[in-house]
């Protein structure tokens, strides 16, 4: 092997890997009601396929939500325009909601926020 080649390999092998993040789940009752008997930290994020907003907020969530802190929580997504009888249970009248669980407990609660401070900040109140 030549000595470029064999640079070539070692700086490929020395780049970080990404961080490994969460996948978002569709919302299912069953889902949400095991997570909250558990206690565990959710997060049920109303979102619609035509929201800028919500495009923007599933590109900061995955790495935020594969943070070591907050690795256990579980990211249910609710579509705006099909599901409205969830988003009547949530009491959620606008897309890119974000309603934070720890366990049985609301304990925050954002629209539109896109900021990865605000969010990771958001998250945490269910920790």
């Amino acid at each position: 092997m030549n000595r470029r080649v064999f640079l070539a390999v070692v700086a490929v092998l020395a780049l970080p890997l990404p961080a490994q993040s969460t996948e978002l789940t569709p919302f299912s009752a069953d889902a949400f009601e095991k997570a909250q008997a558990e206690g565990r930290p959710i997060l049920v994020h109303v979102t619609a396929p035509w929201c800028g907003t919500c495009r923007a907020q599933k590109r900061v969530l995955p790495d935020l939500l594969a943070s070591p802190e907050l690795a256990g929580m579980l990211w249910l997504d609710v579509d705006f325009d099909t599901q409205p009888d969830i988003r009547r249970v949530f009491d959620v009248q606008h897309q890119s909601t974000m309603v934070v669980f720890k366990g049985s407990k609301e304990v925050a609660r954002a629209v539109g926020e896109t900021r990865p401070d605000a969010l990771r900040e958001l998250l945490s109140m269910a920790l």
